[in-house]
């Protein structure tokens, strides 16, 4: 049951200081109607870790369809960098579409678009000069970065990570390696492209830079002695921090000797930052704080604050394909375009740094939370990327699958919205506008929510 209070403690402004005022046991009736229509019309494809119906949202708060309220630690799955709803975003998506909503960037010419591609080439976390290619998601990011790279090398093979998510569309799914239910039923999957372990330092017995090495060792030991010739592979595709694998954070020294080892055998090395990326872990791009230069960064989720934009982004001789090679209708709106300038300001001006230090502050927050409930392994993660790994035993390291499972409900039950990653891991991914008040309440829901699953 969820815990419900009076609607009188509702406070002044649509949704208060940010604390979960829950007036419903979850679903309410509203909810419960809108998702039974639902599951007649909507491909039974999509994953809902739990039934929130939201109507409105407003910085890093929800409201659902019968007036619950709930603290947003998903941001719509790491989208919403600026919070639900930041009045400059929508101011420029609603000057734009005054403007005009579409024009197909392929076929013509529009300043929005121009513009974008500077100010990214302005914050690329590599030596410029750069050119950008603009498609709707971050699948669409990683397909064209991969499409380029064999292009650019003119070989045939890639390698990519276990425990890696790096979209659905046929190319980047036959790069996924997170969960087998992506995969089945979907083969033959994009040929030439295999796999190594990504270091996990809390799962290695070892130090951080032996679990770094490890990596590499298998790609040169392993792959290039056994299956894959160096020089006919065009890329290796990388999160710098894993997303839905874990929330896993690898030791420095692993991208740093990757990129090492990609300048050995003429590689492209591209660096997924659809989920990282951002501003979210405190910097724009999570692999800034590597000091390593990708050839190509793909971007999504986050840069247009929740309208449709994924982007690859490379150094110029590398973008070098020809007019029709690779195109996308809607990619890189002009309505998209405008909001994602809009977040780029707002992520320089203020919202990066916040994210630093709130993200900080949450952090510790939790590893306090870590000395009180043994079901917490590790605590993990940069800037308002956070991971949590639960296990029934921290000698063993035995994953907590149901207890992961039943956690993000108790969470939901208790007017706080989180979702899982990996086989055992809880991610907080909330808007970057979150405050510190708003992460210890995020701390005190968790608290409770342990408790409750250790009882």
């Amino acid at each position: 049951m969820s815990t419900v209070v009076s609607d009188t403690t509702r406070r002044p402004g649509p949704f208060g200081p940010g604390t979960p005022r829950l007036v419903t046991d979850l679903p309410g009736p509203k909810a419960r109607a809108i998702i039974e229509r639902d599951r007649r019309v909507v491909s039974p494809s999509y994953t809902r870790d739990y039934p929130l119906v939201i109507a409105r949202g407003e910085g890093a708060m929800v409201e659902d369809v019968d007036g619950n309220v709930f603290l947003d630690c998903t941001a719509g799955i790491a989208v919403n960098a600026t919070g639900h709803s930041h009045p400059d975003v929508v101011q420029a998506v609603i000057d734009q579409s005054r403007r005009f909503l579409h024009m197909s960037g392929t076929d013509f010419y529009y300043e929005p678009q121009v513009r974008l591609a500077e100010e990214l080439s302005a914050v690329a976390p590599m030596a410029g000069p750069h050119r950008s290619f603009f498609g709707n998601s971050g699948t669409e990011a990683n397909e064209a970065a991969l499409k380029l790279a064999r292009y650019h090398t003119k070989r045939p093979s890639l390698i990519a990570f276990f425990g890696a998510f790096h979209g659905r569309t046929m190319g980047s799914l036959a790069a996924t390696a997170s969960k087998v239910v992506q995969r089945k039923g979907f083969a033959p999957m994009l040929p030439g492209v295999h796999h190594a372990p990504y270091p996990d330092p809390y799962r290695w017995k070892g130090s951080p830079e032996a679990c770094a090495a490890e990596s590499i060792r298998f790609i040169e030991e392993q792959l290039f002695v056994h299956v894959l010739p160096p020089d006919e592979v065009a890329a290796v595709i990388v999160e710098p921090i894993q997303g839905e694998g874990g929330y896993i954070v690898p030791p420095d020294a692993f991208l740093q000797e990757l990129r090492a080892l990609t300048r050995r055998h003429g590689i492209v090395l591209i660096v997924d930052e659809v989920q990282s990326g951002m501003g979210r872990t405190g910097r724009m791009f999570a692999v800034e704080h590597t000091g390593v230069e990708p050839d190509i960064v793909t971007i999504g989720k986050g840069i247009a604050s929740g309208l449709p934009l994924g982007v690859a982004t490379a150094r110029s001789e590398i973008m070098a394909w020809p007019p029709g090679a690779h195109a996308s209708t809607f990619g890189g709106n002009p309505v998209a375009c405008a909001a994602a300038l809009t977040t780029i300001r707002l992520l320089r001006e203020a919202l990066t740094a916040n994210a630093a230090e709130v993200g900080a502050h949450l952090k510790a927050g939790l590893e306090a939370l870590k000395e009180k409930h043994p079901l917490i392994g590790d605590v993990r993660g940069r800037g308002l990327m956070i991971g949590l790994e639960l296990v029934r035993d921290r000698q063993t390291k035995e994953r907590a699958t149901s207890e992961r499972n039943a956690l993000v409900q108790e969470c939901f039950r208790r007017g706080l919205l989180v979702l899982g990653a990996g086989r055992n891991a809880v991610r907080l991914s909330p808007p970057l506008v979150l405050t510190r008040q708003q992460a210890d309440t995020a701390i005190e829901v968790l608290d409770d929510a342990l408790a409750a699953i250790g009882a």
